[in-house]
């Protein structure tokens, strides 16, 4: 029968191989019996050497790419043990912020997902966010050259049979707690409070420029004529 060893993710300072027979269907109270153990990072481990599309739509992106993250970011937000308890690995600090940009839930509701505390979650994530935007603030830079908007206007008629557009741009409200003090600033035309993302991509959906925390009352014109875009 054969078998197959998959590699999986860092846990407790330590790397361990898993075989699993791909033959073999995994019963689902084995599921439930490692959700109820381990939570939901050790189970979308195990989901991972099943199903690989079962962690994309967990994670919202690849084990490739989880794995490319961590790298990058793995030795900075790492922590260091103590006499009183085990340092959260990266990898699991990691999970749960990608878990929170995916799914929107609240640190509450993740608290019994991933079976840490919500003060402590609220710390990962804040921890987290600044160390990708500190990595990766060099992947995502607005084209600058003549050649690169000709390049990319190139490319939206070859794909899209689209002519003369230089970009795809679109804005999202991000919903937050309103600010002290800050009245109807953030009240949007939906009801609720937020900040807005606005972004552009090229004819591949590659981002070409992104912004956001402009506040949830101002238009889409007003957006983009407060943007460098």
């Amino acid at each position: 029968m054969r078998q197959v060893q998959v590699k999986l993710l860092e846990y407790n300072k330590s790397a361990y191989l898993c075989c699993m027979d791909l033959k073999k269907e995994f019963d689902i109270h084995q599921l439930k019996d490692l959700w109820n153990t381990s939570g939901a990072h050790h189970i979308t481990e195990t989901v991972d050497i099943l199903y690989n599309a079962g962690f994309r739509n967990f994670f919202r992106m690849t084990t490739t790419d989880f794995q490319t993250l961590l790298d990058l970011i793995g030795p900075v937000i790492s922590r260091k043990d103590t006499s009183f308890r085990a340092a959260i690995p990266a990898s699991e600090r990691l999970a749960v912020t990608l878990r929170f940009f995916a799914s929107g839930d609240s640190y509450h509701s993740l608290m019994y997902t991933f079976k840490i505390s919500k003060q402590t979650i609220s710390k990962c994530v804040a921890e987290v966010c600044k160390a990708l935007i500190d990595a990766l603030q060099d992947y995502v830079k607005m084209t600058k050259t003549n050649e690169s908007w000709y390049f990319i206007a190139k490319q939206f008629n070859d794909k899209w049979n689209f002519p003369n557009c230089v970009g795809a741009m679109d804005g999202k409200h991000i919903s937050i707690q309103a600010p002290i003090n800050s009245g109807t600033d953030f009240f949007n035309y939906k009801s609720f409070f937020s900040i807005v993302l606005f972004a552009v991509v090229d004819a591949n959906y590659n981002f070409i420029y992104a912004n956001v925390g402009c506040q949830g009352r101002i238009s889409d014109g007003g957006v983009f004529n407060d943007s460098y875009f």
